[in-house]
């Protein structure tokens, strides 16, 4: 089998149920987000300072490939296929993670600048690319059904790597660059 098959050489797709849309489709925009997403997920699995997380990025990862199918398939059609799915103890994952990573940082008092090491600003980028994926899904939320627990799993993702940045900073041993705003007057 070919990988090109030339059926959107025209600016249109196929959804999971057959259903024809244009590439331009906001449902197009936002599992296109979720797999750019799972790719910068990628790129932190590969960072050394991970290398004890893999498993969980991994993790993280499977679970987006499974939201990007929800959002691939048209929500008006009964797929051939059984999707997989998410459950509320994806999230809880998250959760309890941040609150093992987030026990050895010190408390957060002022905003943290995105840098300070290539494998941390790799986390803020993933962290900046999946709110980008929640705005997109909530806004395809107000014309078109949505599970609440993708935007669930979305929003405490975002918040996971926003304290995973923390963590890998504070193992590689660099100083958080906080916000010092400059004040008129």
């Amino acid at each position: 089998m070919k990988i090109y098959t030339k059926t959107g050489d025209k600016g249109l797709t196929s959804l999971i149920g057959g259903t024809r849309v244009p590439k331009s489709s906001l449902r197009i925009d936002c599992y296109g987000t979720v797999d750019e997403l799972n790719s910068y997920i990628g790129l932190l699995r590969d960072q050394d300072v991970n290398a004890a997380r893999r498993d969980l990025l991994k993790e993280i990862q499977d679970r987006l490939f499974t939201i990007g199918s929800h959002l691939a398939t048209d929500p008006a059609k009964d797929p051939r296929q059984r999707l997989p799915d998410l459950h509320d103890a994806d999230v809880t994952l998250l959760e309890i993670e941040m609150d093992r990573l987030d026990k050895d940082l010190e408390p957060l008092r002022e905003f943290v600048l995105p840098g300070g090491h290539p494998s941390v600003s790799f986390a803020h980028v993933a962290r900046c690319v999946c709110r980008r994926a929640e705005r997109l899904v909530i806004h395809l939320r107000e014309e078109s059904p949505v599970e609440d627990l993708v935007i669930m799993y979305l929003n405490r993702l975002s918040d996971f790597l926003f304290v995973l940045s923390r963590a890998m900073a504070h193992e590689l041993g660099v100083a958080e660059v906080t916000w010092k705003p400059r004040l008129a007057g």
